[in-house]
């Protein structure tokens, strides 16, 4: 491919006469053919559709797969409840840490482009399994036997060949995701004042497209598996995977790439080796001119801008004492670092309280395994003979997810633009605090539902599917706000050389709420009671999922109180930080003082 050579050169030479140097890109960015990209012919509107339009394609794929696998698990494979959840659960969870082996790949040695490219042919290759092993009847154990209680359970050997499908599909997944976004948002110039407004509705965007995704995943794709079989339905999941890389190709002409820039997790191995060193033979940071710094134009990182000197974390800068008499080329970066990778490293750290903070909302987002298993059991009819599926019961959430995407772009950004005075109104760290606040409310309503439906239950009446409207609702505009923050505040809060691996972090904390949710799943289960006699039981009417949605519930409130009291108070962002007063240039957390919250 004529882009992977020319991308992967050492420098970028723009080579075509005509072109105004006005009109080039300032972050380093690169065309097709290797040159300087232009911003006339490159990136931009005319880049991101073909991206956005890939995204929906692999969402659709994906939550057509993710969605229906506990009803899969459970009907198919006849697991019990919490079985078939933590499965999924752990599943989610090795897909979202495999985008840091995703993430270090791109940034260090082929750039995001061809990850995308070379890692959804193995998430193609899992979809197919997953087919066979919906189509194929000695693969999934016998139906159960009518008016049995106990069915038989799959072997090893069905087992075995699902897990391979998942993983393949989880390591597919776990490439691309940390990519997509940020190549996305490597479409525009962050100098340009424009190109940088387009670039925080790019974020919304993305998010409204990953959203039509799931949309379409949970309507005609399940009700396709509903009607027709799972063999249709992950057949097709198989096909709109192939035709998400065909159209990610199509638009390489128009992209911007930026280059690899060498391991991030090396350069920071190397300044804790040498501030270590330095630390352990006594030496002192006295003025800041000690601190070594190439003299070059770009710093010594690959392709990547300088940054500025801050007073944070100052053990760290230790690894970069020693300016005199330095020849620039003759020192190992294991002995000294530059300013510039030092407070790389820096950077990255600043970031970890808040990936920290929000894995709660993860946790608690996992629990969707519950909402659907709860619409397995309601009425879910809506007129004559249609029935609608139980994974379909999401597009609740789904609709209130796209719905208010809209009216935030359309309504509430202006109005706090006006409020602000800020481009976008809402920092990307206030609006996580507003969705992380609205997972307490989700929870809350969830609980008090499942309540009233298991009552009903006794007494031999069905609910009706619309009661989980609510909690639906709430779940939808808090992934909205928490969601699209975290992808904003995680790309602009990184560096040059850490874009995809600070997008990796993010989704690692998804990963880590994912596993956590196993953990308290398999820790209620044993404490309630056991398999079969606690709150979490195969049949869900003998359940009891209210008290589980409550602990989920006081879990996220105390976060919420750590997140909004605690971390974001002392969050200082990049910009805030490179100022030597210590005075923040322009908050980017929450604002205390303003919003009264008290926990």
């Amino acid at each position: 491919m004529k882009v992977e050579a020319s991308i992967s050169g050492d420098n970028a030479v723009d080579a075509s006469p005509g072109r105004s140097p006005s009109t080039l890109v300032s972050n380093g960015a690169v065309d097709y053919q290797g040159r300087i990209a232009d911003k006339v012919t490159t990136g931009g509107w005319k880049a991101v559709p073909f991206i956005i339009v890939n995204e929906v394609a692999e969402r659709i794929a994906f939550f057509a797969i993710l969605i229906n696998m506990m009803i899969y698990l459970t009907k198919e494979m006849h697991e019990a409840l919490p079985d078939a959840s933590t499965r999924i659960t752990n599943w989610i969870g090795s897909a979202f840490m495999l985008a840091l082996l995703g993430a270090f790949l791109a940034d260090s040695y082929l750039g995001r482009f061809l990850i995308v490219a070379i890692f959804s042919p193995i998430y193609a290759a899992g979809t197919v399994l997953l087919t066979v092993a919906a189509s194929v009847d000695s693969l999934r154990p016998p139906p159960c036997t009518l008016g049995s209680e106990s069915c038989e359970s799959a072997t090893g050997l069905q087992n075995g060949f699902l897990l391979v499908a998942m993983a393949l599909i989880a390591l597919g997944t776990g490439g691309i995701k940390p990519c997509i976004s940020s190549f996305g948002a490597d479409q525009f110039d962050e100098a340009d004042p424009i190109e940088a407004r387009k670039k925080s509705s790019f974020f919304n965007w993305f998010f409204f497209a990953l959203t039509l995704g799931i949309c379409i995943s949970i309507t005609l794709i399940v009700y396709m598996e509903d009607r027709m079989g799972w063999a249709w339905g992950f057949g097709f999941s198989a096909v709109i995977n192939v035709s998400s890389v065909l159209i990610l190709v199509a638009g390489k002409r128009r992209y911007r790439y930026q280059k690899p820039r060498g391991s991030p997790f090396t350069r920071f191995l190397q300044v804790f080796v040498a501030a270590t060193r330095n630390y352990a033979k006594g030496v002192q940071v006295k003025n800041e001119e000690e601190l070594f710094e190439v003299k070059t134009k770009e710093s010594a990182i690959f392709g990547a801008r300088k940054l500025p000197h801050t007073r944070e974390y100052s053990f760290l800068d230790k690894a970069a004492v020693g300016a005199a008499n330095v020849n620039e080329g003759d020192q190992s970066r294991w002995r000294l670092c530059t300013v510039t990778q030092v407070e790389e490293l820096k950077a990255f750290i600043r970031i970890l309280p808040i990936w920290v903070t929000t894995i709660a909302f993860q946790l608690a987002f996992s629990q969707i395994n519950f909402f659907i298993a709860q619409g397995l059991v309601m009425n879910r009819r809506l007129s004559g003979n249609f029935v609608v599926p139980p994974g379909s019961v999401l597009i609740f959430a789904t609709a209130s997810s796209l719905i208010f995407i809209l009216m935030y772009e359309r309504f509430i950004v202006p109005l706090f633009r006006r409020l602000t005075s800020r481009p976008r109104g809402l920092s990307s760290l206030q609006q996580v605090g507003i969705g992380l606040f609205m997972s307490i409310l989700t929870f809350a309503v969830a609980a008090q539902v499942e309540h009233h439906r298991r009552s009903s239950a006794y007494i031999g009446s069905k609910l009706s599917f619309w009661w989980l409207f609510p909690q639906y609702l709430l779940l939808g505009i808090s992934e909205v706000l928490t969601y699209v923050g975290q992808l904003e505040f995680f790309y602009k809060e990184a560096t040059d050389g850490t874009r995809s691996l600070s997008s990796a972090v993010f989704l690692s904390g998804i990963g880590v709420g994912s596993w956590l949710s196993t953990l308290l799943v398999k820790v209620v289960e044993r404490e309630t009671g056991g398999v079969g006699r606690g709150w979490l039981r195969r049949d869900v009417n003998r359940s009891k999922l209210d008290y589980f949605y409550w602990i989920v519930c006081v879990i996220n409130a105390v976060n919420f109180c750590i997140f909004y009291v605690v971390v974001t108070r002392f969050y200082k962002g990049n910009g805030a930080a490179s100022t030597n007063n210590g005075d923040e240039a322009e908050p980017n957390g929450l604002i205390m003082e303003e919003k009264g919250v008290n926990c």
